[in-house]
């Protein structure tokens, strides 16, 4: 038996808004550890994890280790039912072909249930253990407007973190180019704070950065980790009671990706 009751429902609609347009089919996981998805996308480019802690539910109750299919865009749809304010409960019997979503309105005058369909998705759970060589935290806001603003002029960004600061410049496009260097300002919130043990440069393709700032609402502050060669981490904590986190392929030289997440 599995039931958890959320009463900041618009969370996790939130959560899902973020990555449905990453990863389209996926298994959710719940143990006593808590609500997880891990997937990666149909290209192989992208990795989506997702985690929600026991203690931010109200009611968190797990019998046994479980996996759901879902489809996030259906998901998604169902959510969207519930009102931001909505209580949300999400239950699942041993067995069962489907999950049901219970919204209640926070006076409890009005109660909706709705049951989405399970898939058999066959996935490997990863563990992802990197060293990174740089760690970049710095306002959400302000990693959106970059990745928006460049994406308008460029498909490549390069994201180098040096001594002298942060910096992301797109490559040549039709209209020309594009750089942002972030550096030391008085005001906390809008720091950009640099943990790194050597300079570090590489390039991704804008359209999945972009799309993984979708998830600004969930945090005042993303957190962009980078090592050579290797897959950029960018996390979203929420609260203390989990994050969302994507990871992305560097972009290897001549490579060709026609796959493009919806905007």
């Amino acid at each position: 038996m599995l039931e958890l009751r959320l009463v900041q429902g618009s969370l996790l609609k939130k959560v899902v808004e973020a990555v449905r347009d990453v990863v389209h089919n996926a298994n959710l996981y719940c143990s006593s550890s808590g609500f997880s998805l891990q997937f990666i996308d149909s290209s192989h480019v992208a990795l989506v994890s997702i985690l929600l802690r026991p203690e931010g539910f109200e009611h968190y109750r797990c019998d046994r280790n479980i996996s759901m299919g879902i489809n996030l865009n259906n998901m998604s749809k169902i959510l969207r039912c519930a009102g931001n304010d909505d209580i949300i409960t999400v239950r699942a019997e041993d067995g069962t072909a489907c999950l049901n979503l219970m919204f209640e309105s926070p006076t409890q005058d009005k109660i909706s249930d709705f049951e989405m369909n399970l898939m058999d998705i066959k996935s490997e759970h990863l563990e992802i253990k990197e060293k990174y060589n740089a760690i970049v935290k710095m306002p959400s806001a302000d990693f959106y407007r970059i990745c928006r603003d460049l994406s308008s002029i460029g498909d490549i960004v390069t994201i180098s973190v040096t001594k002298e600061g942060l910096k992301f410049s797109s490559t040549t496009g039709d209209i020309g180019a594009a750089s942002r260097q972030n550096n030391v300002v008085d005001k906390p919130e809008e720091a950009t704070v640099i943990k790194m043990d050597e300079p570090v440069s590489s390039k991704f393709a804008l359209r999945y950065l972009k799309s993984f700032t979708k998830a600004t609402p969930l945090s005042n502050t993303v957190t962009i980790s980078l090592s050579k060669k290797l897959p950029i981490e960018v996390e979203y904590k929420i609260a203390e009671i989990g994050y969302v986190r994507f990871y992305l392929a560097p972009k290897i030289e001549d490579e060709v990706d026609d796959t493009e997440p919806k905007d």
